[in-house]
C-alpha cells in the first residue's frame, strides 16, 4: 500500500469529470421538474427565526434586489439544510446544533464571503449561504467521482469496470443526498482521496484528508482503520519479511501518531460543544449532564448526541 501509482489517463479523468458534471445537471432538472408538479413533502424549509446574536441580524436587515429568487432558493432548505444554513449563518446557537459538524458550514462561510459576497445585495444573505453549500456539494461531488474512479482502477485493475463503476457513483438512487445541503458529498471527496493518496504513498496527505472528513462526518473517524491496516502489514513485512524488529516498532509508533492526528479535529469539536455548552452559565442555565461528573459527549452520528456520565 505504500509504493506510488500511476494516475489514470488524462482523458479518462476528464471523461468522469463531464461524466459526473452531466449527472449534476440531470438531476437539478429532475429536481426543478418534481418541485414544480409536486409541493414538498418536508416543510421546515420557513423555519428561519431571527439569529440571537445583534451583529447577524443586522445582516439579515439588507435591502434585497431580487426578492423572489432569494426566496426560491431559501424554501429548497430543507430537512439537515436548514442545520447547516442556520449555523453557517448564526453559529452554533443551540444544544441540537453540535450535531452537526462543522466542515460544510465553515465551508459556506468561506464561499459566501469571498466568491459570492457581491451576490448577497441581490439575493439576500441566507440565500447566499444557501446558493454556496449547494456549490460547495456539487463541486465536491465531481472531485469525489475522480477520485472514485482512481481507487477503482487501483483495487480492480481493470479501466474499464473502473469507468462503469464510475459511471453507478454518478448516478446512484441516493445521488440527489450529494446535491442537497449534506455532508455526502464532502465526506466522500475526503475519504476517497484519503484513500487513494494512502496507496499511493502520500501519507501524510491520507492523514489530512481523513482527519479533515471527520470534520464532515462523526463516522469519519472510522478512516483511521486504514491507518492501522496500513501499520500492520507494514509492521508484519518488518519482523518477519525483512527481520528488522526496531523497524516495527518506528513503523508501529507512526502509525499510533498518523491515527491521533486523524482523531483530533473530531475531538477537538466535541471538547469545543462541550465547553461553550456547559461553561459561562449558571447552575440553574446549565444542561443537566454538565452537573454530573465524569461527563463526556460522544457524538455517534450527526443527527444523535449521546451523553454519557456517571
Amino acid at each position: 500500500m505504500s509504493k506510488t501509482l500511476e494516475s489514470p489517463p488524462n482523458h479518462q479523468t476528464l471523461k468522469i469529470i463531464k461524466l459526473a458534471i452531466t449527472s449534476r445537471l440531470l438531476l437539478l432538472s429532475l429536481i426543478l421538474l418534481w418541485r414544480i408538479l409536486i409541493d414538498p413533502y418536508d416543510t421546515s424549509s420557513p423555519l428561519n427565526s431571527g439569529c440571537l446574536s445583534t451583529d447577524h441580524q443586522q445582516q439579515e436587515r439588507n435591502v434585497i434586489q431580487f426578492p423572489r429568487i432569494g426566496s426560491a432558493i431559501e424554501d429548497s432548505v430543507v430537512w439537515d439544510g436548514v442545520y447547516f444554513v442556520r449555523i453557517a449563518q448564526c453559529g452554533y446557537e443551540y444544544e441540537q446544533t453540535y450535531a452537526f459538524l462543522p466542515l460544510l458550514p465553515a465551508c459556506i462561510v468561506l464561499l459566501s464571503r469571498t466568491v459570492l459576497v457581491p451576490l448577497v445585495s441581490v439575493i439576500g444573505h441566507r440565500a447566499v449561504l444557501a446558493l454556496a453549500g449547494y456549490l460547495v456539494n456539487n463541486v465536491a461531488f465531481v472531485l469525489a467521482a475522480v477520485y472514485f474512479y482512481r481507487v477503482s482502477v487501483i483495487i480492480l485493475k481493470d479501466p474499464e469496470a473502473a469507468f462503469q463503476a464510475s459511471i453507478l457513483f454518478c448516478f446512484n438512487p441516493a445521488s440527489i443526498f450529494y446535491s442537497s445541503l449534506y455532508t455526502e458529498s464532502l465526506y466522500s471527496l475526503l475519504s476517497l482521496g484519503g484513500l487513494y493518496y494512502l496507496i499511493s504513498g502520500a501519507s501524510n496527505v491520507a492523514v489530512l484528508l481523513f482527519a479533515l472528513s471527520g470534520c464532515a462526518r462523526s463516522n469519519g473517524v472510522l478512516n483511521a482503520g486504514y491507518l492501522c491496516f496500513q501499520t500492520l502489514h507494514q509492521a508484519y513485512d518488518a519482523v518477519f519479511v525483512k527481520k528488522r524488529a526496531c523497524s516495527a516498532v518506528k513503523v508501529l509508533i507512526v502509525g499510533a501518531l498518523r491515527c491521533i492526528c486523524s482523531f483530533i479535529p473530531f475531538i477537538a469539536f466535541q471538547a469545543y460543544g462541550y465547553y461553550n455548552i456547559c461553561h459561562g452559565h449558571s447552575l440553574d442555565e446549565m444542561r443537566p449532564w454538565c452537573k454530573a461528573k465524569n461527563t463526556f459527549v460522544v457524538q455517534l452520528y450527526p443527527k444523535s448526541l449521546l451523553v454519557c456520565s456517571s
